[in-house]
């Protein structure tokens, strides 16, 4: 399965150290969604859009109501990048 550089990009930052926090409304629904990297800057750009393409190709997940990360699926979608550090 292909996808999207942006997503790619995610998977990445998530495969790195990073995690995916939501924020719910009184009714329980996704109101917001923020993308932190493993410093914990806010990754730009990131949406609730492409926060349901990750859950839906089940690259990402929740356990114990803790924040959303990447999972073993997820690191076989992702490319390997050469981390410039």
């Amino acid at each position: 399965m292909d996808i999207s550089r942006t997503e790619q990009r995610i998977l990445h930052l998530l495969a790195q150290g990073g995690r995916i926090e939501i924020e719910r409304d009184e009714n329980r629904k996704i109101e917001a969604v923020k993308c932190f990297t493993r410093d914990g800057w806010v990754y730009p750009g990131f949406g609730l859009e492409l926060f349901r393409k990750l859950k839906q190709k089940r690259a990402i997940k929740s356990s114990g109501g803790g924040p959303y990360r990447i999972t073993e699926r997820g690191l076989v979608l992702v490319r390997a990048e050469q981390d410039n550090r």
